[in-house]
């Protein structure tokens, strides 16, 4: 989606021109630049809670309306960096793996919500014996990405299970050449 494209990049440039001004030399200009920055935030953000409430004073077709806001990802976005998003972060978190669960089921990999505790979010996940690196990897970044556009106010995420497994039954060639005493063959005790 190239809202989303042009939303990170703008992101990204806003987090460019802070690290300008806090490099700023003199403490003066860099103290009035930032006071400057949250006074239009803090303008922004009343300005944009009023529209709100307006808006919710239709009573449920209002209603209606924050919630297809807070759906929007580039709306979304702006609605937690006030504070203003309809849902709170465990609501959010939890509908990401809600909808990221099937993609990562189709994949032999399960998903669990261990906790939501100011900001940090942990998971659990459960992956098949035979999901290789790869996929895991992969999995992995389909999870995180799923956390962090649900949630940017994130303030950390922990993910369970996704530790290297010795693999079952293969032995990567540089093992096999890199020692002689090593076993050629691994075999795997147990049902499939």
């Amino acid at each position: 989606m190239a809202d989303s494209r042009d939303f990170r990049e703008d992101i990204q440039r806003i987090g460019g021109l802070v690290q300008e001004i806090e490099s700023i030399a003199d403490p003066a200009v860099r103290a009035a630049t930032k006071n400057l920055v949250q006074s239009l935030m803090d303008l922004h953000g009343a300005a944009l809670e009023k529209a709100l409430d307006i808006v919710a004073e239709a009573g449920e077709p209002g209603m209606t309306i924050i919630d297809r806001l807070g759906r929007d990802s580039l709306v979304s976005s702006v609605l937690i960096l006030y504070g203003l998003h309809p849902e709170d972060l465990e609501a959010r978190v939890a509908k990401a793996v809600d909808k990221v669960r099937p993609q990562l089921r189709k994949q032999g990999c399960e998903v669990e919500l261990l906790s939501v505790n100011d900001g940090a979010i942990r998971l659990r996940v459960e992956t098949g014996s035979h999901t290789c690196g790869s996929t895991a990897k992969t999995l992995q970044a389909t999870l995180e990405g799923a956390m962090y556009d649900a949630a940017p106010d994130l303030t950390s995420l922990v993910i369970e299970g996704f530790e290297e497994k010795p693999a079952s039954g293969f032995v990567a060639l540089d093992k096999l050449m890199s020692g002689a005493a090593a076993p050629l063959v691994q075999t795997s005790q147990g049902t499939d």
